[in-house]
């Protein structure tokens, strides 16, 4: 009996997922748990089980395709088995019936089949065409005028016609013009490539190729003789998580109102305490009174400390620790820190569980291994959903200022910035009245369909009153 194996669905809010590789060919033979492919999402990567014994019938997608989720990717059976059949009745193991590739290529086939009808039907009835005009149809004509490309091409329909299709086909395999070299470009041969952004041929392109050479308006605007080209173009499809991530970024500010406030806390007790954590275990007498309190370094970040400093802010300022959806908002007691990570495969955001309830080197070992699972792909989906509020820290990139996209459903994130020196009042010195103090930065975003901006203030004014009295936060607990 063959089993037909589906794309596994990893998480509620998963889609699709990316097929990264096979790890078995058609033929070869396999158990229930041997792992036929590993798949991405936007969260992590996973091992997908050939879920039966026997032969690998059909692969039916390519390494690097983008599947839908709970879409057939295989086909497992005995030798010899009709895996078309099982695609086309289904199995005891699978009930989706016909998958939807097919569906799509049927709906596909019957399209281009009606556009091919309908252009025929089209040509058959407009007289306007003289013998000895090519075979096309007016649509293509039509395209092609409009594009400025020759008709001179291969025709896919009935009796030999060019119809759009061809016309597009042409189309996509050129060079992309610009504006002016469109209107240049009338019955004329366009060169293969342009020296424009991306290969695009520009007018003074179509000059040089009718002259040979290099047009006057080339020289005029400084192009250099004998250089065709900005050089090596490469093109990147996007899809698999960096499709995921754009998606949701064109959709988190389609659908919400985002508003950023910045401010700055001054750092000194923050750097003081993170100096003092990073050589706890030195033989100072500020730090142990004798050799038996010496213990290792504390790796605590500054990242960590404004992490933790969060953790204890937002319980008293609950209408940021909250979630819009719909029509609905819901405020949280229990802060689910988000953190945004860097990853080679693209930004993730792992949770910190009740991170009000964790102390400063929990959260610290928790922030520490949600990040490392990420990086390496053996996060779970479990702990890359659930966040209540964001924090996303550019400051080692010596950002100053930034305005970072709300996570919905959230309705804030926490911009962390670099440190900088910045004048202050000296109370200390009369001669002086202005010193230079170390400040952190932070930029706030809100929905403001639910937040407004003055409380929104309050919060973050509180948060750097926050970071500026380290010590003391950190004794309150």
């Amino acid at each position: 009996m063959t089993h037909v194996l589906i794309m596994p669905r990893q998480g509620n809010t998963v889609e699709s997922c990316l097929i990264q590789e096979w790890k078995v060919k058609e033929g070869d033979a396999v158990k229930s748990d041997t792992t036929v492919c590993i798949v991405e999402t936007d969260k992590a990567t996973f091992d997908v089980p050939a879920g039966a014994d026997g032969i690998i019938l059909k692969l039916l997608h390519n390494a690097g395709d983008d599947v839908p989720v709970l879409q057939p990717i295989a086909v497992v059976g005995a030798a010899g088995e009709n895996w078309q059949a099982a695609l086309g009745t289904g199995s005891k193991n699978d009930s989706h019936g016909d998958t939807e590739a097919q569906r799509t290529l049927s709906q596909d086939a019957s399209r281009r089949d009606a556009e091919a009808q309908r252009e025929n039907k089209e040509y058959i009835e407009t007289p306007s065409l003289r013998e000895d005009d090519p075979i096309i149809s007016p649509r293509a004509k039509n395209l092609a005028a409009k594009e400025q490309i020759s008709t001179a091409v291969p025709g896919t329909g009935p009796g030999g016609r060019i119809i759009e299709r061809d016309i597009k086909a042409a189309l996509a395999n050129r060079a992309p013009l610009t504006a002016a070299a469109k209107a240049a470009a009338a019955g004329t041969t366009l060169p293969d490539t342009g020296t424009g952004l991306g290969g695009r041929i520009t007018a003074a392109d179509i000059s040089a190729y009718k002259t040979g050479g290099v047009s006057d308006t080339a020289v005029a605007a400084g192009t250099v003789v004998g250089i065709a080209g900005e050089g090596a173009v490469t093109e990147t499809p996007i899809k698999g998580i960096r499709k995921i991530i754009a998606d949701r970024m064109i959709g988190s500010l389609s659908e919400s109102a985002q508003f950023t406030l910045n401010a700055s806390a001054c750092a000194v007790q923050l750097q003081e305490l993170r100096k003092w954590l990073k050589n706890k275990g030195e033989p100072k007498k500020a730090i142990a009174s004798s050799a038996a309190e010496e213990t290792e370094p504390v790796k605590i970040t500054v990242n960590d400390l404004i992490l933790y400093t969060v953790s204890r802010v937002l319980p008293s300022h609950q209408y940021m620790n909250a979630h819009k959806i719909g029509d609905l908002y819901r405020t949280f007691e229990r802060v689910h820190l988000g953190m945004a990570v860097d990853t080679p495969r693209g930004l993730m955001v792992p949770v910190i569980r009740n991170a009000n309830l964790l102390s400063l080197k929990q959260i610290s070992a928790e922030a520490k291994r949600l990040a490392a699972a990420c990086q390496n792909g053996t996060a779970k989906p479990d702990e890359l959903g659930g966040s209540t509020f964001t924090v996303s820290n550019l400051g080692n990139f010596g950002i100053t200022s930034f305005t970072p996209v709300l996570n919905l459903p959230e309705v804030a994130i926490l911009g962390v910035c670099g440190i900088e020196l910045k004048p202050v009042e000296n109370s200390d010195d009369d001669e002086c009245a202005f010193a230079f103090a170390p400040h952190i930065g932070f930029s706030l975003t809100i929905n403001h369909q639910v937040v407004d901006g003055a409380p929104a203030a309050r919060f973050l004014k509180a948060l750097c009153q926050a970071v500026e009295n380290m010590y003391l936060q950190l004794a309150s607990g």
